[in-house]
C-alpha cells in the first residue's frame, strides 16, 4: 500500500499530499462539472483498461465536480462513495468547489457563483433557480442549508489541493512559474491560467491540470492539460500515467488509450 501524508506551507489551509511511492498506474480525470454520465462511462473505460495491470491503482480527480452541468449533487454523491473496485481515489479541490462553499457560508457573496454555473447546481439539489434569486439573502442561506447535505459540505471542506507522485504534480489549475511547490499559494493552484499556460514553470516536475478547457488534451513543456469541456459537449478526459513515466490518454469519446 502506498503511504499518503499531508503537508502544507505556512499560512495555507488546504492539505497537500505527497505519495512516498508512485502507484503502478495513475488515472487523472479532468473537470467533471456535473456530467455524471460521462464520469461513469470514463470510470468503466478505466476499469477495463486497468484490468491487466497488477499493483497499486489510483484515480485522481482534478476538481470542479459541480456547476454548469446537469448533475452536480449526484456527482458529489458518487465521489463520496467508494472508488471503483481495485482502486484508491483522491479528489482534489477546484475553484468551483471553493465558490460553492463560500456561497453556502456567506450567502451575500454568491452572485459570482450563480453566474458561473451555480444555478445548475441549485437545480440538481431540487432548488428552483428563479425563485431562489427572488429570496432575501437570509432566506437563500436557510434554503441552501436545508437542501445541501452536510456530508457534501464535509467532503468539499476536506479536499486536498495538490498531489505529488514521482515526477508528476496534480493540481486543478496550475502553478506559479519559478515558485517552489512548497511555496505555491492555494489561490494560484485553483485559479491560475497565465503565466502558467504560456511560460515554462522551471520546476523538475510535470504538472497535470484541468481548469482551462481545450478541444483535446494539451501537452507542453512541464505540463499536461486535460479539461476538454465535458459540460459544454466535449468529452471527459483522463490521462494514464504508468510508474515508468509513460503517458497516454482516454476519453468518453475515445475509450482506447492513445499515446
Amino acid at each position: 500500500m502506498f503511504n499518503i501524508f499531508g503537508k502544507r506551507p505556512p499560512a495555507e489551509t488546504a492539505p497537500r499530499i505527497h505519495l512516498e511511492t508512485q502507484p503502478d498506474v495513475i488515472y487523472a480525470i479532468g473537470d467533471i462539472h456535473g456530467c455524471l454520465d460521462k464520469l461513469k462511462a470514463l470510470e468503466a473505460f478505466i476499469a477495463e483498461d486497468a484490468a491487466s495491470i497488477d499493483g497499486e491503482k489510483l484515480i485522481i480527480t482534478l476538481g470542479d465536480y459541480i456547476d454548469r452541468g446537469p448533475a452536480s449533487a449526484q456527482t458529489l454523491n458518487h465521489l463520496i462513495r467508494r472508488a471503483p473496485e481495485g482502486f484508491k481515489r483522491i479528489c482534489l479541490q477546484g475553484n468551483h468547489e471553493v465558490m460553492f462553499q463560500k456561497a453556502v457560508e456567506q450567502p451575500k457573496s454568491m452572485g459570482d457563483w450563480l453566474e458561473w454555473g451555480g444555478r445548475e447546481t441549485l437545480t440538481s439539489y431540487g432548488i428552483d433557480g428563479d425563485a431562489f434569486r427572488s429570496m432575501s439573502v437570509r432566506t437563500r442561506g436557510q434554503v441552501m442549508q436545508s437542501f445541501i447535505p452536510e456530508d457534501h459540505l464535509d467532503f468539499l471542506k476536506s479536499r486536498p489541493i495538490m498531489v505529488t507522485a514521482g515526477a508528476f504534480t496534480f493540481v486543478h489549475a496550475g502553478i506559479r512559474p519559478k515558485v517552489s511547490l512548497e511555496q505555491q499559494r492555494d489561490e494560484d493552484l485553483i485559479w491560475i491560467r497565465e503565466p502558467f499556460l504560456s511560460q515554462p514553470h522551471g520546476l523538475p516536475t510535470t504538472v497535470v491540470h484541468g481548469h482551462t478547457p481545450m478541444d483535446a488534451p494539451s501537452v507542453a513543456e512541464g505540463r499536461i492539460g486535460i479539461d476538454t469541456g465535458a459540460y459544454a459537449g466535449g468529452p471527459l478526459t483522463a490521462v494514464k500515467i504508468l510508474k515508468s513515466g509513460a503517458v497516454s490518454f482516454m476519453s468518453t469519446s475515445a475509450p482506447k488509450p492513445a499515446a
